[in-house]
């Protein structure tokens, strides 16, 4: 049974902190790329950032850029995102991705997401 699971979503004021976490299970976690995608009330999903297999390439988007971090532990099947400085535009439901693609003799693609943790940032 493949599963993700967010926690750490909550209440928080514009400047302040909060980590999420997503615990994975059912799948090979280490060989999967992962990604924090976020949907604003009314707006389209949007990828927030994104780690490689082991860790060592990372992507953001302009808008979180320098204010989050991604990280992953691949012995614990897990991937967090740290953000720092929260502003009352951040706030939307996050969701943990993990993505994988394989070439064969045709294209196979591999997409798993969790439920989904809501972030509000607002004083």
């Amino acid at each position: 049974q493949v599963q993700l699971v967010e926690s750490g979503g909550g209440l928080v004021q514009p400047g302040g902190s909060l980590r999420l976490s997503c615990a994975a299970s059912g799948f090979t976690f280490r060989i999967y790329a992962m990604n924090w995608y976020r949907q604003a009330l009314g707006k389209e999903r949007e990828l927030v950032a994104s780690i490689s297999t082991i860790g060592g390439n990372t992507n953001y988007s302009d808008s979180v850029k320098g204010r989050f971090t991604i990280s992953r532990d691949n012995a614990k099947n897990t991937v967090d995102l740290q953000m720092n400085s929260l502003k009352p535009e951040d706030t939307a439901v996050y969701y943990c991705n993990a993505y994988r693609v394989v070439f064969t003799t045709s294209r196979h693609e591999y997409d798993y997401w969790g439920q989904g943790t809501q972030v509000t940032v607002s004083s």
